[in-house]
């Protein structure tokens, strides 16, 4: 055999046995070879997905598709390690390289080709992204609550001068400004308790969940009526939980509720509430062999990529009008609850997941 098969040969067997997804793109992007971990990347064969754009097999990119036609066109390279694909409807955190490949002669058409690797970040990576994460959010509410703190005790003294000078004044027209600021302080006495929300859970008592979530999902149908279709799906062997029932339904009605107000400008919105029972789930590190998931889907326009990493701090909203304070509670709740919530999001699914340890015996 000659040497250049022989190398082809080994060239070929090397590519086929890389754990790190492997393909050559075109300028159009068009897949004209993929090893063994791409097809298990696109859960296709090679036979298949050679010959098929990139941008079919992805839902949803977090990151530009058009940049690898600018790297053909540059002759660089790129790695970015942060960077989520949608494939198959289900969310990769992935590490992708990008690189040009000159080639002697044109077995696909082409001289020039993108050669792709993508390599899967395993779980622990996203542990310790979560893990900083959930430390960004608490030192954010930290801030918050040490601000907080700080404007009431100004607001009650400019409340009780305002009442003290509305007395004092001799023409009683003038208590009108006087009136006026005490109506201010009151609103942002009250913006300010907002912002702190719930310190600690109230009385813990053992609850069916799906009670709790059936409150929270008749308020949001009995303010949007028609407008919203909510579906159920839940899991009926989910055993009662220990918990604050006020509280849960609570951060449950902030998270419906928003979807629905997003939905509400679309004609065929609709809402879905799963749940289902998870064992041996990580929580912010620790381990819990039984956790309830409720998933609350919709099928809005999705959350920008830019507002996700901060969507659970104070003041911050993607909606119109919004005050941003919603989930932000909801998640001090779920907290509180040694739970947690995480979120997905891209054009038409958006979905939040909520997890509650579930105590055995």
């Amino acid at each position: 055999m000659p040497q250049a098969e022989n190398n082809e040969s080994l060239a070929v067997a090397i590519l086929g046995n890389l754990v790190t997804a492997t393909f050559l793109l075109d300028d159009k992007l068009i897949i004209h070879y993929a090893n063994t971990s791409a097809e298990q990347l696109f859960s296709q064969s090679a036979k298949r997905l050679q010959g098929s754009p990139l941008s079919s097999l992805i839902q949803h990119a977090s990151m530009d598709l058009a940049l690898f036609t600018q790297l053909l066109q540059t002759g660089q390279s790129i790695t970015d390690s942060d960077v989520t694909f949608v494939i198959n409807a289900k969310p990769m955190m992935l590490e992708v390289t990008a690189s040009p490949l000159s080639l002697k002669e044109a077995p696909f058409g082409s001289k020039l080709m993108l050669l792709v690797e993508i390599r899967k970040i395993d779980s622990q990576r996203r542990l310790s992204q979560e893990l900083n994460q959930h430390a960004q959010q608490q030192a954010a509410k930290l801030l918050v609550r040490g601000l907080a703190h700080e404007i009431k005790n100004p607001l009650g003294g400019l409340r009780g001068a305002a009442q003290l000078l509305s007395r004092m004044l001799p023409d009683p027209s003038l208590n009108e400004y006087t009136q006026i600021i005490i109506e201010q302080a009151d609103r942002l006495r009250a913006l300010v308790d907002r912002l702190l929300g719930p310190q600690k859970p109230g009385k813990k008592t053992t609850e069916n969940l799906h009670l709790v979530i059936e409150k929270a999902r008749q308020l949001v149908e009995l303010e949007f009526g028609s407008q919203i279709v909510i579906e159920r799906d839940y899991d009926p062997s989910m055993p009662p939980i220990i918990m604050d029932a006020d509280q849960v339904e609570q951060a449950l009605l902030n998270i419906v509720s928003n979807a629905a107000q997003i939905l509400s400008h679309q004609p065929d919105g609709k809402i879905t509430i799963r749940t289902r029972t998870v064992y041996q789930a990580n929580i912010h590190g620790h381990r819990h062999k039984l956790v309830a998931r409720i998933e609350i889907m919709d099928n809005g326009p999705g959350i920008a990529n830019k507002l996700q990493d901060t969507l659970f701090y104070p003041m911050v909203s993607g909606r119109e009008g919004g005050t941003g304070l919603g989930l932000s509670i909801s998640q001090n709740i779920i907290d509180q609850h040694q739970g947690k919530i995480d979120v997905e999001s891209w054009p038409g699914h958006t979905i939040f997941s909520i997890y509650l340890p579930i105590q055995t015996a």
